[in-house]
């Protein structure tokens, strides 16, 4: 085991909190715990099988999903390997996406469910391996590449297969298209997610007592490195939505002590609120205001009234009621929505995403017209009705 990688401090976690749980993930309204002795298994599973399908050292494991937990141990199963995980953004715009999968000629892939199954195979058709965890639409699908993460994980462990990841390698690779629509990405080794995660957790005195919620995709360099690396490194629980449209639900019933967002996630709450304010002319609106003002100047006993009239219930609207880490990654808050939250007692702090996008050698190219959407209407890929 390479001393000081993020399969290391996985399999650190494992041996030092083997029964604690590490990642809890909203199913059907339910919350599923998996301590991090599982999870641990459930990397070395995958690991075990991506190899088998020759995923080697230095290969590119692509991602394209939502928020969930099989997308994350994936990842660490291809650094496990010594591979590097990409996560593409599902929410990107259709035809951009298109285009990026088809330039990036993926071999190795995940995605999360139908959708993103048909993003692949319409632009790869021939891609080696495809990995999905929502099998909802899938059945009739018979392209030989399609495998399904629940059987990845129910295979026997190899207990003896050893991490081959060093400091040094790159662990993510994030790509975009930029204003040319020129492909550009961003990289990140073990060596800088280690030390932006060590740098946090001291600054924030983490713990593993934290609650952190992990609202959207790794798709963004900032989540890699100030909610991924600072897990591994304090061995908190690491909590995922049900799916983005339940997120803001399953936040007030988390009630998470960590919160890493980007500047939309926040502006995002904050028009929510907004949308919910009071009437100007109305005496709700007058209370809020009053006590938005004692709060702030710290009136005593007035403050302490404002606070559990207005403040906290507002704090608990957002799910934030717990957060004592409100991380802001990239770009900053707008000045109406930066001040809006310091009103209610939240002090967003901004981390930066410090490494710049590069521009890459290679040329963008964009899918061809035939190729539509729906390409899982070919016979190769449905069973004969």
């Amino acid at each position: 085991m390479a001393a000081d990688t993020l399969p290391h401090w996985l399999a650190l976690q494992a041996q030092q909190r083997p029964a604690r749980v590490a990642i809890r993930h909203k199913q059907l309204g339910l919350w599923q715990q998996h301590p991090w002795q599982s999870v641990h298994q459930a990397v070395l599973r995958a690991a075990h099988f991506l190899q088998q399908r020759g995923f080697a050292k230095g290969d590119t494991l692509f991602l394209l999903s939502e928020p969930r937990p099989e997308a994350l141990l994936l990842s660490l199963a291809a650094h496990w390997l010594g591979g590097v995980s990409a996560p593409l953004d599902a929410a990107y715009a259709q035809p951009p996406l298109l285009d990026l999968l088809h330039t990036l000629r993926p071999k190795f892939v995940f995605a999360e469910a139908q959708t993103q199954v048909d993003q692949v195979l319409a632009a790869k058709p021939d891609v080696s391996l495809l990995i999905y965890a929502d099998a909802r639409g899938l059945a009739g699908y018979r392209h030989p590449a399609i495998q399904a993460y629940s059987d990845i994980v129910a295979n026997a462990v190899d207990e003896a297969l050893a991490s081959v990841a060093e400091n040094h390698d790159v662990a993510f690779r994030f790509y975009r298209l930029g204003a040319q629509y020129q492909l550009e990405y961003r990289e990140l080794t073990h060596a800088e997610l280690l030390h932006n995660g060590r740098q946090l957790v001291a600054q924030e005195a983490l713990t593993e007592e934290e609650q952190a919620l992990a609202a959207r995709a790794f798709a963004a360099s900032g989540h890699a490195r100030y909610l991924l690396s600072p897990w591994l490194l304090a061995g908190f629980t690491l909590n995922f939505p049900e799916n983005l449209a339940t997120r803001d639900t399953d936040r007030r019933e988390l009630g998470p002590t960590l919160v890493a967002g980007t500047a939309a996630t926040y502006q995002r709450l904050y028009t929510l609120t907004q949308s919910r304010w009071p009437l100007p002319a109305s005496w709700q609106f007058g209370l809020v205001a009053w006590a938005l003002r004692a709060y702030q100047q710290q009136l005593p006993v007035l403050a302490t009234l404002a606070n559990w009239l207005v403040i906290l219930p507002l704090q608990d609207v957002l799910g934030l009621r717990r957060t004592r880490v409100p991380l802001l990654v990239g770009e900053p808050l707008s000045a109406e929505a930066e001040q809006f939250f310091l009103s209610i007692g939240i002090q967003v702090r901004s981390w930066p995403e410090a490494t710049a996008w590069q521009t890459s050698q290679l040329q963008v190219i964009p899918r061809q017209p035939e190729a539509v959407d729906g390409y899982f209407g070919l016979k190769t890929l449905r069973a004969a009705t």
